[in-house]
């Protein structure tokens, strides 16, 4: 049995799999986010230990001879969080998470810096740790003389595990102080905001071995002491790993909280002025990009509350059939957003309303923003170098249809949608830790789903979705002045 254990904003997962990857059972466990000013995105370290116990807890529960029988651990997590540790390994103040904007005069002072594009093949965006750390420098100086150890999310859940600092290289990309073509980190960048290497966990890589579940845990939860944990990945490499997207070509979209198109690549392909972001994936040897939208679900998230009806019955409303846009519009900016423009300060709106706007118009116009906003960063990777001719969707906005056929038509490619079953981070992060403690292939074990359905773009309408495409384009310039 292999062990999964995801740290998302929102909960933990742990995902007990067989040694064929068959998916045995799963515990999980709900996460708050604290926001004490606009813009701040906190979650208290502890919380995650918290969850995880219950989440493990509830997996004991229901299957506790599968979990005694574990071999291996692999660790997913939100991506670019700022935990601070002092000498002494206590955390120093609540985790800065990757939603957080209040950097981002810190990120436009370090982007300015031509090493920092150079070194990392990134922009330097405000959700990055490094401009986070240069904040706390410039705002809480005290704690700042404190810092001991940088971890991100996962990698302060793997210290609670192992005792050990050690990262991997799809997470740590996502610093701003990672040599992402030479995987090592920079100790220019590191100077650039006064920290050195001794701040720094060791690195590997996601499917090597890192550390190895403390006595204490493994009597706790009936698991062998000294079982292997993986290196692990950032949340969107791990569930790359899920989705069997680690060879070139392979390309998934997902519809989460944020959205995502990841792009897999055999080489490093930098170009930070398309504001792709261009990581270290998982596996050796193997690099991605991917756009990254801000509010994805969090956009039909936001309608459905202030609408008082639920996600499902929004969607539900437009039926089956994909409609010509209306002429209504709708821009999901509602925290910023980051590929293409690197805008911490832009917001969301919609335009083109008139009395006849129904709440059904409404609901089209957020999911046909959204699929925009992938077109957006779609055009982004093709500067980039990478040209993509189909994806695979995943995360939870994926069950409905009509979004589907949304985004095909936006991107003109088809869509595949997997066959039923959890391919997700927390899977991504069990196929590690098999391949950590067997030394397995690790394209072998990564392999893609069966495809059960394949969407494609609705050539009666792609006329339309690309002349609402071009008016989405021309809003961005027009709400920049008074938004900011």
């Amino acid at each position: 049995m292999y062990l999964g254990l995801d740290l998302g904003t929102s909960g933990v997962k742990a995902l007990l799999i067989d040694a064929g990857q068959k998916i045995i059972g799963s515990g999980h466990a709900s996460l708050d986010v604290s926001r004490p000013h606009p813009g701040w995105s906190e979650q208290n370290p502890a919380d995650w230990i918290r969850a995880c116990e219950t989440a493990i807890a509830k997996l004991k529960a229901s299957h506790p001879k599968e979990l005694a029988a574990v071999k291996g651990i692999g660790l997913s997590g939100h991506m670019h969080g700022a935990t601070l540790l002092d000498a002494g390994d206590q955390v120093l103040r609540p985790c800065i998470l990757w939603n957080d904007t209040r950097s981002h005069a810190e990120a436009a002072a370090l982007d300015a810096d031509p090493r920092f594009r150079q070194l990392t093949g990134n922009i330097v965006f405000p959700g990055f740790t490094a401009p986070k750390l240069a904040w706390v420098k410039n705002n809480e100086p005290a704690v700042f003389a404190k810092v001991g150890k940088v971890l991100l999310p996962k990698d302060f859940l793997r210290l609670w595990l192992t005792g050990e600092h050690i990262s991997e290289m799809s997470d740590s990309a996502g610093t701003s102080w990672l040599d992402v073509g030479k995987r090592r980190w920079s100790p220019e960048l590191l100077a650039a905001t006064s920290l050195d290497e001794r701040h720094m966990p060791s690195l590997v890589e996601g499917t090597e071995k890192a550390g190895a579940l403390r006595a204490e845990l493994a009597a706790s939860w009936g698991i062998a002491s000294g079982t292997p944990v993986a290196g692990g990945a950032g949340d969107n490499a791990a569930s790359a790993c899920g989705m069997g997207t680690v060879g070139a070509g392979h390309a998934f979209v997902s519809l989460g909280t944020s959205g995502v198109l990841f792009a897999a690549n055999a080489s490093y392909l930098p170009n930070p002025a398309s504001a792709v972001h261009t990581f270290c994936h998982a596996l050796p040897n193997t690099w991605h990009q991917m756009g990254v939208i801000l509010s994805a679900t969090d956009s039909l998230n936001w309608l459905s509350e202030i609408s008082g009806k639920k996600a499902g019955e929004l969607t539900a409303e437009l039926g089956d059939v994909l409609k010509a846009p209306s002429g209504v519009s709708f821009l999901p900016y509602l925290s910023g957003e980051r590929t293409p423009h690197n805008d911490s300060a832009i917001r969301g709106s919609f335009t083109g309303l008139a009395h006849e706007s129904s709440r059904a118009v409404l609901t089209q116009a957020v999911l046909e923003g959204v699929a925009f906003a992938f077109r957006d960063s779609l055009e982004a990777l093709k500067t980039a170098g990478t040209d993509l001719t189909r994806v695979t969707a995943i995360g939870g906005g994926s069950r409905s249809r009509y979004w589907l056929k949304a985004i095909a038509t936006a991107l003109q490619v088809p869509v595949d949608i997997p066959a039923d079953g959890d391919f997700g981070a927390a899977f991504g992060a069990a196929r590690l830790g098999l391949i950590a403690a067997t030394g397995a292939d690790p394209l072998a074990v990564c392999t893609a789903p069966r495809t059960d359905a394949t969407i494609e773009p609705d050539a009666a309408l792609g006329g339309a979705y690309a002349d609402a495409y071009q008016r989405y384009r021309a809003l961005y310039p027009a709400i920049k002045g008074v938004t900011a």
